[in-house]
C-alpha cells in the first residue's frame, strides 16, 4: 500500500477530480483536504504509524488553497482558535 501511495505522489501534478466537489469553486475541496490532512496526521501519530499516506492530502490542499489561507489556518491551530474539527 505504501508503494502505491508513493507512486501516486511521484506522478502527482495537480489536484485530481473529486466527485464530492463537482463545481468550479474549489473552496470546500481546499478546506476538506486541509482538515483531512491534519486528521490523518493526528490519527496516525496516535497509533505510532508512519504518516506518509497523509502527504496526499497535503499536496492536494497546497495546490488548491491560497497560501494566505493556509498560513491563517496554521496560526489559528497554533493559537487554539481554529474553527474546524481536527
Amino acid at each position: 500500500m505504501a508503494e502505491d501511495i508513493q507512486q501516486k505522489l511521484e506522478k502527482y501534478r495537480t489536484a485530481p477530480f473529486d466527485a464530492r466537489f463537482p463545481n468550479q469553486n474549489q473552496t470546500r475541496n481546499c478546506w476538506q483536504n486541509y482538515l483531512d490532512y491534519h486528521r490523518c496526521q493526528k490519527a496516525l501519530d496516535a497509533k505510532g504509524v508512519d504518516t506518509a499516506p497523509c502527504d496526499w492530502y497535503k499536496r492536494v490542499y497546497k495546490s488548491l488553497c491560497p497560501l494566505s489561507w493556509i498560513e491563517k489556518w496554521d496560526t489559528q491551530r497554533e493559537d487554539g482558535t481554529f474553527p474546524g474539527k481536527i
